[in-house]
Parts: structure tokens; sequence; C-alpha cells
């Protein structure tokens, strides 16, 4: 598994008239099933009266298919939910939902027609989907005096970590989370500032 991977900033509408049927394509961050069940529900009230709300999801990094799902939605087995998730796994973007709301206008379109539709407005909006980095983060702690924990703090934003949880004793125990690619090189900056007494805990 890559240790980061490109992830939606924003989420996208795409509305499109197929054969006079409407389609309405959302493209979404997305890093449960829950979070899209969520979605879901808030567009069934945003567009009510539609024939199908079909999904697909990847709630992972891009190379994760456990984490994926889709929905056909009362379309033929295969017409919709697959090709949309097809789509998804094929734009190398992780933790990405996206949502298809489809209003009949009285044309069926066929097996192969449902599929090129309900793709359509997905590989479109991911030609304009905003998108950032996420790096994968791994559990570490650190115990450190009051007075050393200024500069603790510095050195672990310098090395991309994220502050989960600080615990005040007579010392202070920074719980936080840290690329991998920077544990060897905030092991060094502590080091350094501490002459060796402060050593981070790393769990892999």
């Amino acid at each position: 598994m890559s240790e980061s991977y490109l992830i939606p900033s924003a989420s996208l509408m795409v509305e499109e008239e197929i054969k006079h049927s409407r389609f309405v394509s959302f493209l979404f961050h997305c890093s449960s099933e829950k979070e899209l069940k969520c979605a879901l529900t808030n567009i069934k009230g945003e567009y009510p009266g539609a024939n199908h709300y079909c999904y697909a999801f990847v709630a992972s990094d891009p190379s994760n298919t456990v984490a994926t799902g889709s929905s056909d939605d009362g379309e033929p087995a295969g017409s919709a939910g697959r090709p949309m998730l097809a789509t998804l796994q094929g734009a190398n973007i992780g933790e990405l939902g996206a949502i298809v709301v489809r209003y009949f206008g009285g044309t069926k379109l066929g097996v192969g027609g449902l599929v090129r539709a309900y793709s359509s407005g997905i590989k479109q909006g991911l030609t304009q989907l905003e998108t950032e980095i996420k790096l994968l983060r791994y559990p570490a702690k650190l115990m450190c005096d009051y007075h050393q924990l200024k500069d603790v703090e510095y050195f672990l934003a310098r090395c991309e970590a994220i502050v989960t949880d600080k615990e005040f004793t007579d010392k202070v125990l920074l719980h936080f989370m840290i690329p991998k690619n920077q544990q060897c090189q905030l092991s060094q900056e502590l080091a350094t500032m501490s002459q060796g007494s402060l050593k981070p805990q790393f769990e892999s």
C-alpha cells in the first residue's frame, strides 16, 4: 500500500440529459460506507422523486478492493453501480464516493446505454475534481518535560505529525500521528535537541 495518495478536496456535481432522462452525478470525499449512506440520505432529500439513486465508493486508498461498494438501485444488474465503481477505481483517487440520480424520461437505454450513461457524468467530473495528497500517519507517543514542550511541538509540526492528545502529570505525554518517512528525521531532531534523552515510541 502506498504511504500517500490523492483524495477529493471538494465535492462536484455534473448534470446532463441523455435520451430524455436526467442524470445528476455527484463526486465527494467518502472514507466509509456510513459516510456514503449519509450523503445518499441528503441527496434523496434534495432530489426527491427520482427513479434511481445509484452509487459507488472506494473508502480507502485507491488500490484497496475490500473497502468498496456499489448499488444499481433497481436498474438492471451490473448496469449502474458496477461500471460507476470501475470508473472510480480507474481514477487512482482514494476515499471517493459517487452518487448518480436518474429521473426516467420515458426512453429505455438498454444495459449498454445505461452503463455509458451512469459512467458519463462521473468521467466528466473526474477531469474537474479538485484533489489533495493524503499522507498515511501512524500512532506514536513521546514523554517530555514542560520546558521542552514548545520545541517538541515545533519539531512535530516540521515532520508533518499531528498531535492527537496531551496528558499532563509531572511531565507531558504527547500522543501523535506521523508519516513513516518522517519517523527517522523526528528521532534525530529530538535526540540532537535533548542530548539523546527524548526518544519517541512509534507503533508499527
